[in-house]
């Protein structure tokens, strides 16, 4: 099931983070599994209340949308334990999916190394040029040979070591040269097996042979094996029962997590030459392997944003993602799709207002604590309807909300507003907090805007948050920056600026625009009346 991430706008307020809720409530209460509410900020003491309130989780951070590695179908190949004989991992690539490498894995299921065919290929011919194995294990070489040991039980044999030796017959004396602690392969040859268990040999291993009937229960320092396999197939199969640990490529390994981000993992597919790579979680275990084909076309994120459609207010990435729909009540922004998305922009005064008509349309009403958050979040944004682009379907459908969740909607109101932004915070923190950066012709603003209930104290600090403004300004090259203190109970917003007077002045038609910050009453709307306004001036 492919995720769908619902998110509003960069350092949201309480009607992005809502309408985020209620649409991908919406969206999986009609069938559509898989839609996540995400932010892309810190709540503001608003919303983190209004949340608490009504029993809602916040919803999850959202960085970026980027392609991760965790968005690729990669491939899921078996995962070999260090243990296995090579002849396993053998059957595996050759019966498998096409799989060009399989990892090696240690008991936690952290990465060991990775094992190909051309590896297994190297071992086998190294086996010709040099005929040793070291240390391998009994149990290994019974499985590869499909035979059985025919000491006494009371000798215990767990590895076996040595140089590979296939005794052909020969006219004069067997095993001539051989030394002691070889490995010695031989058919129906007693004189060869004696003189192997007079050397003494390390191990003798008896293919197609009757001797072993003769042989079995003996006691000897040399590890007695009888197979049904003939000489040359038994000698190539001993190499092949060494643990898959012995030819595994563990050096220089390229590896990438999860969480890696696609740009960066081409540019060093780019720089390496392996044909697959191992894919580990954030605890380092072994997931799956990455080719270079599954780069081609990666599966995007999807997302739907609310309450913005501008790129400076989304999520960053948003140019690598699946864009799926839109839902918003500001003027068109400048984001650009290469395919028809949908999308519903309306003229009211809370993009929940819109989230909850579509709930009216589809037949379905919001539960009790849904419905009371839902109320609450048009309120907030619309500034209990005092706002200029607050409309009687803003208030219809708040009232209708509100009786759903059993509340009073003006003590509601009163319980939103007195949960905003406290005056003693950090500046730069209420500065952040409800915050849009705004393209206007050639010019490029800041806004931030703190709606109270009590703006006398915001405003004693007003040559503070100035100084804050003024380094924001240079850090982020703005024309202007803007703090919008807007009173619920006065009606109207203090306006603090840095920038020129004489803009402000014009833009609000003002004889006297103050001192770094002016009362504009009736001003409570950051896109409808302090936007435009500028937007005039300029052009």
């Amino acid at each position: 099931m492919n995720t769908t991430y619902v998110c509003g706008h960069r350092n949201p307020d309480t009607d992005s983070i809502v309408s985020a809720i209620a649409y991908a409530s919406l969206m999986n209460a009609l069938g559509d599994n898989g839609y996540v509410p995400a932010r892309l900020g810190h709540l503001n003491d608003e919303s983190a209340f209004l949340l608490k309130r009504f029993g809602f989780e916040p919803p999850m951070f959202l960085a970026n949308v980027r392609t991760q590695v965790r968005d690729i179908e990669f491939d899921q190949p078996p995962l070999l334990s260090k243990d296995v004989p090579v002849s396993h991992a053998w059957e595996v690539l050759k019966d498998g999916d096409g799989f060009s490498i399989l990892p090696v894995t240690n008991e936690d299921g952290s990465l060991y190394g990775v094992v190909t065919s051309g590896s297994i290929a190297q071992s086998d011919m190294d086996s010709i040029r040099t005929p040793v194995v070291r240390d391998v294990p009994v149990f290994n070489v019974l499985a590869a040979l499909e035979g059985h040991v025919l000491n006494s039980e009371d000798q215990l044999f767990d590895t076996i070591s040595g140089e590979v030796v296939i005794a052909l017959p020969t006219a004069g004396e067997p095993l001539k040269g051989v030394k002691p602690g070889s490995i010695i392969v031989c058919g129906q040859q007693e004189d060869v097996l004696e003189k192997a268990l007079s050397l003494p040999a390390s191990t003798v291993i008896l293919c197609q042979s009757t001797l072993a009937e003769k042989y079995r229960d003996c006691s000897a320092e040399t590890c007695l094996i009888a197979t049904p396999c003939e000489a040359y197939r038994a000698a190539r199969l001993l190499y092949q029962a060494i643990p898959v640990s012995r030819i595994a490529e563990t050096d220089e390994l390229v590896t990438f997590h999860l969480d890696d981000y696609l740009d960066d993992v081409r540019e060093t597919v780019l720089q390496s030459r392996h044909r697959s790579y191992p894919v580990l979680d954030e605890n380092g275990r072994v997931v799956g392997a990455l080719s270079r084909y599954h780069l081609l076309r990666p599966r995007r994120k999807r997302v739907v944003l609310v309450d913005h459609n501008e790129v400076g207010q989304s999520v960053p990435g948003l140019e690598q993602a699946e864009l799926i729909g839109i839902i918003d009540h500001h003027r068109l922004g400048d984001v650009m799709t290469g395919y028809p998305v949908f999308m519903r922009n309306e003229p009211v005064g809370s993009a929940t207002t819109i989230v909850a008509t579509m709930y009216q349309e589809q037949g379905l009403m919001p539960g009790e604590k849904l419905a009371g958050l839902m109320a609450a979040a048009i309120v907030s944004d619309t500034v209990m309807f005092k706002s200029p682009t607050a409309t009687p379907r803003d208030r219809r459908l708040a009232e209708r909300l509100a009786r759903i969740a059993g509340l009073d909607l003006d003590a509601l109101g009163k319980e939103v507003f007195s949960a905003s932004q406290s005056a003693d915070k950090p500046a730069d923190q209420l500065l952040k907090t409800d915050f849009k950066e705004f393209h206007l012709a050639d010019h490029r603003i800041g806004i931030s805007q703190i709606t109270t209930m009590d703006s006398e104290r915001m405003i004693r600090r007003a040559d503070e948050l100035l100084e804050h403004m003024r380094a924001l300004r240079d850090e982020k090259h703005y024309d202007m920056y803007l703090l919008m203190i807007t009173d619920v109970l006065k009606e109207g917003t203090e306006l603090v600026y840095d920038g020129d007077r004489e803009i402000i002045r014009q833009a609000f038609g003002l004889d006297d625009a103050g001192n770094g910050h002016v009362f504009l009453p009736g001003v409570v709307s950051r896109k409808k009346q302090v936007v435009p306004a500028l937007a005039i001036l300029w052009g």
